[in-house]
C-alpha cells in the first residue's frame, strides 16, 4: 500500500460498526436463515468493501488488498487440497481402517474410557476431522459403552475430547491449517506449540476417564457390533501393520521438521504405494481417488461413513470459505479496520498473560457470536497479530490462543454448527456431554496458567526480557 493510503485511517466508531455489522451478518445469516457461510462472508466483504470506499479508498487499492490477504494464505490453500487426497489415499490403502479396526480391538469394560479416548484421538489425528471421528467411531464407541451401563453423556463426552484432539495437532485437520494461515505461522511450529498445552491436557484427560471408568468396570462387553466392524473392514482391505506405514512416516518427518507440502506429499505417496502393494488397487483408481475420494459400500452405515471421505473434492467447502474470509481479511488489515480496533482493546493490557488469556476469552465469545470456528479463527487471527507482535510474542502464540480459544470451545457451544452436529450424530444434548469433554475443558485452563506462571512463552529474538 501507499503512503497516502497508510494514514487514511477509519475513526474507532466505524471500525467498530463495520466489524459488528460483519459479525451481525453472520450471526443472523447463519442461526436465522441457516444460509451457507461462504455467502455471508462475501455480505460481510461487499459491506468491508463499501465502507473502504466510503474512507476514499479506490476500487483498485480495496482489490489488491483483497489479493494481499489471499497471497498470505496461498500455501495454506494449497495445503487443503493436499489433505483431501492424504485422507483419501489413506483409506484406499487401508490406513485408516487398520487404525480402526486394531483400535477396537483393544476395548474392555474397565478401560473402555480411556481406550475409547485414544482410539478417537488416533482416529482424528490420522483424518484430521472431529466430525468424521464422532459420526463414525464415535457411533460405534456411544453403542458399545451404554451396553456396558456407561450413561450416554459420559461416552460422548468422551468421544468428544478424542475427536477434538486430532483437531489440534493433525496436520491434515483443516482448522489447524487454517489457524496457521491465519497467524502467518509454519504449520509444524503452529502444532509444536500446541503440544506444550494439548499434550499435558490430554494426560490429564487420559487420567480423569480413567478414574472415571472405574465405576463401570464390572459392565459387560457387547462385542458383536466390534466383531461386525472389524469384519466389514477385514472384508474389503488386506489387513496388516504394515499399512500404517504411511502414518508413521509422516509422524517421523513431522519430528524432523521436514516442511509441511513434503511431508503431506510423502503421505500421499506413500499411501498410494501401500495401496498398490496391499490392496491391489489399480492406477486409475488411485487417480479417481485422490481427486474425488474413496467410495465404497459396505452395507454397513456406520463403515460406510468412515470410508467415503478424502479427496481434493471433499476440500473444495473449505477451500472456498478459507479463500473468501482472506480476502476479507485482506481489506480489514490492509484499510487499517483492525490496527484500530486492537489498539482500543488492548491498550490496557500490559501483561503478555493477560493479553494471551483475552485471546483465548475473545476467541470463544467470537465462536459463541457466530457458531463457527472458521470466520472467528480468520478475524481473531488478524485482530491481535500487532498486539502479539508488539509484546514480543512470537506468532505461534497467537496461532496457540486461537487453538486454545476456537477449536476447544466450539464444540461445547449447543447453537454451534459443531455443537449442533455432536448432539445429533451421538444423541446427547450438548449441555449434557460439556462437564465430561474433559480435554476440551483442561486445554484453556492449562494454557492460561502457564502464561501467568511464565512457562512456555515464546518471544521473538529482539523481545526484551519482560516477563508476565
Amino acid at each position: 500500500m501507499s503512503e497516502s493510503v497508510s494514514v487514511r485511517r477509519p475513526s474507532f466508531s466505524v471500525a467498530l460498526a463495520t466489524f459488528l455489522g460483519v459479525i451481525g451478518i453472520l450471526i443472523f445469516g447463519i442461526l436465522k436463515l441457516k444460509a451457507d457461510i461462504q455467502i455471508l462472508l462475501i455480505l460481510g466483504l461487499a459491506l468491508t468493501a463499501v465502507v473502504a470506499k466510503a474512507l476514499g479508498f479506490k476500487w483498485t487499492e480495496i482489490q489488491a488488498a483483497m489479493s494481499q490477504g489471499v497471497f498470505r494464505g496461498m500455501i495454506g490453500l494449497f495445503i487443503f487440497m493436499l489433505i483431501g487426497m492424504t485422507i483419501g489415499s489413506w483409506i484406499q490403502a487401508g490406513t485408516v481402517p487398520a487404525l480402526i479396526y486394531y483400535g477396537l480391538g483393544l476395548l474392555s469394560p474397565m478401560w473402555f474410557l480411556p481406550a475409547g479416548f485414544i482410539l478417537c484421538s488416533l482416529t482424528s489425528m490420522a483424518t484430521g476431522t472431529s466430525w468424521g471421528t464422532a459420526g463414525t467411531v464415535g457411533l460405534a464407541l456411544m453403542g458399545i459403552g451404554l451396553s456396558m451401563g456407561i450413561p450416554a453423556p459420559i461416552i460422548a463426552g468422551m468421544i468428544i475430547s478424542g475427536a477434538f484432539f486430532g483437531n489440534q495437532l493433525s496436520p491434515m485437520a483443516d482448522v489447524t491449517n487454517l489457524i496457521a494461515v491465519s497467524t502467518d505461522t509454519g504449520l509444524y511450529d503452529h502444532i509444536k506449540t500446541m503440544m506444550v498445552t494439548v499434550i499435558p491436557s490430554f494426560l490429564i484427560a487420559l487420567v480423569m476417564y480413567a478414574f472415571t471408568g472405574f465405576k463401570y468396570s464390572k459392565g459387560n462387553l457387547d462385542t458383536q457390533q466390534i466383531i461386525l466392524i472389524q469384519n466389514t473392514i477385514s472384508s474389503q482391505f488386506q489387513i496388516s501393520l504394515w499399512l500404517l506405514l504411511p502414518m508413521i512416516l509422516v509422524l517421523i518427518l513431522s519430528v524432523l521438521k521436514v516442511p509441511a507440502i513434503p511431508c503431506m506429499m510423502s503421505g500421499i505417496f506413500s499411501g498410494v504405494l501401500v495401496a498398490f502393494i496391499f490392496q491391489g488397487v489399480s492406477l486409475d483408481g488411485v487417480l479417481t481417488t485422490l481427486h474425488s475420494g474413496f467410495v465404497g459400500q459396505t452395507g454397513v452405515q456406520v463403515v460406510d461413513k468412515l470410508l467415503n471421505r478424502g479427496g481434493i473434492v471433499s476440500m473444495m467447502g473449505t477451500f472456498s470459505l478459507a479463500f473468501i474470509a482472506l480476502a476479507l481479511g485482506g481489506i480489514l488489515d490492509e484499510m487499517h479496520f483492525m490496527e484500530v480496533l486492537v489498539e482500543k482493546i488492548t491498550s490496557r493490557i500490559r501483561k503478555t498473560a493477560n493479553l494471551t488469556t483475552v485471546t483465548i476469552l475473545s476467541a470463544f465469545a467470537t465462536n459463541t457470536a457466530m457458531a463457527e470456528s472458521y470466520p472467528s479463527i480468520i478475524l481473531n487471527g488478524r485482530l491481535y497479530a500487532k498486539a502479539f507482535d508488539e509484546k514480543g510474542l512470537q506468532r505461534r502464540m497467537l496461532s496457540r490462543s486461537l487453538g486454545e480459544g476456537c477449536v476447544c470451545t466450539i464444540g461445547l457451544i449447543p447453537w454451534s454448527t459443531a455443537g449442533a452436529f455432536m448432539a445429533g450424530a451421538l444423541g446427547v444434548p450438548t449441555l449434557q456431554y460439556i462437564p465430561y469433554a474433559y480435554l476440551n475443558l483442561v486445554i484453556p485452563i492449562v494454557s492460561i496458567l502457564f502464561s501467568y506462571l511464565g512457562l512456555f512463552v515464546f518471544r521473538t529474538k529482539a523481545a526484551t526480557s519482560g516477563r508476565p
